[in-house]
Parts: structure tokens; C-alpha cells; sequence
């Protein structure tokens, strides 16, 4: 068949290289939210941590560039010259790379997650 892909498929083609993208930069904590029916601003969201603002910022850096090279994704960045927090935003995929203290003050988990999935990762 040809013709436009389906947006569905290139929906999930940028979600998993952005959690293959992760695992392979050793973010911790991988968490992904699906957001469908619950926001417009994306389809889904990925919480991740470095172990340091280095390491934060280096998270960010690889996955901007790798959806740049590997699907074409022009990606907005915010917070990585701090290195505490950044926010990614990939259109379809929005995604927080912080520090773990930063993280477990703001707690973006429970603020999305279903109760009983934020419960058990408490």
C-alpha cells in the first residue's frame, strides 16, 4: 500500500525510539504515562532520571538529536542549561528527564498516572 503512513503507527514508532533512545542513555526510572483521553497536549509522556545535572542534560542531548536523525523530529527543549529538569517536547511525546530529588518533589507521577498505578510507586 502506498500513500501517507498511518499517523497511529508513527505515533508509536516515536514513542519507542524515545523509551529505546532512554534505555540506551542509562535513564533511570523509565515511566511512560498514556495521555490519550485524558490531555491534548500529547499522546503520551515519558518520565525518566539521570543521576546528575551532567548526566540530566546528556539524556536530553541524545534523544533531541536522535529523533532529529533517526525519524526527522524537530524537538523544543527547556530547562537543560540547569540540568535539574528538562522538558522535551517531541509533538506526540513529551518528555521530563530530571534529577531524581527534582523529581521526587514535583511527583509528575501521581499528578497522571491512574491512583492505583501512582500507589504502587510510591
Amino acid at each position: 500500500m502506498t500513500g501517507t503512513p498511518d499517523p497511529e503507527h508513527l505515533r508509536e514508532a516515536l514513542l519507542s525510539r524515545v523509551l529505546e533512545t532512554l534505555d540506551d542513555s542509562k535513564a533511570e526510572d523509565i515511566v511512560q504515562i498514556d495521555l490519550r483521553g485524558k490531555s491534548a497536549i500529547a499522546d503520551h509522556m515519558v518520565i525518566c532520571s539521570g543521576r546528575s545535572a551532567r548526566q540530566v542534560a546528556a539524556i536530553a542531548d541524545r534523544l533531541v538529536d536522535s529523533l532529529k536523525q533517526d525519524l526527522g523530529v524537530l524537538s523544543r527543549v527547556e530547562g537543560k542549561e540547569a540540568g535539574d529538569w528538562v522538558l522535551i517536547d517531541a509533538g506526540d511525546v513529551i518528555v521530563h528527564v530530571f534529577r531524581p530529588e527534582v523529581r521526587e518533589f514535583y511527583q509528575l507521577e501521581k499528578m497522571w498516572l491512574e491512583p492505583a498505578a501512582a500507589a504502587s510507586r510510591a
